[in-house]
């Protein structure tokens, strides 16, 4: 089975942890890359309240096929409890992604509130079984333990690369 790992990650945080699961489990690893904001201070204040309005932002890569991939993993920070602009675009970017499973976490400072139903929700609208849900706040994320729930659900899904 192939697994497509995909996550937007502005200080690093959940790109590290999209890290780990690939290099555990395999699969293709695709970083979303938002065209919106000229600095870190742009985008923490319009990038929060973009996030909080639901909003996506102009993306790279444009569209993500993961016809070819038989689970999806998606990461993404928490941007005033609601996942970043950028992943609202690469769920509404994905493509092929009909009767797939996925699994999603939320990279967090403190609370993800909202984060995780309204991604849920949106990959349920295009066809998507969300088949686990992780949060990572600032002690989780560097908890090994936590980390390796996540990867050994990705695995007993059958992922390789």
């Amino acid at each position: 089975m192939k697994t497509s790992i995909i996550y937007h990650s502005y200080s690093g945080v959940t790109r590290g942890i999209a890290e780990q699961i690939q290099k555990a489990c395999g699969g293709n690893l695709t970083e979303v890359k938002s065209r919106e904001y000229s600095s870190r201070l742009t985008a923490y204040t319009i990038g929060c309240y973009r996030a909080m309005k639901g909003l996506c932002d102009t993306i790279e890569p444009e569209t993500i096929d993961v016809s070819s991939s038989d689970l999806i993993v998606i990461g993404t920070p928490v941007w005033a409890g609601r996942a970043t602009p950028a992943i609202n675009a690469a769920v509404a970017a994905l493509k092929g992604c009909d009767g797939k499973k996925a699994v999603i976490y939320a990279t967090c400072g403190g609370k993800e509130r909202e984060t995780i139903p309204i991604l849920k929700k949106a990959l349920e609208a295009k066809g998507v079984t969300v088949a686990g849900e992780f949060v990572f706040d600032k002690t989780g994320v560097k908890d090994p333990n936590r980390i390796n729930g996540m990867v050994t659900l990705v695995k007993s899904m059958g992922s390789t690369s």
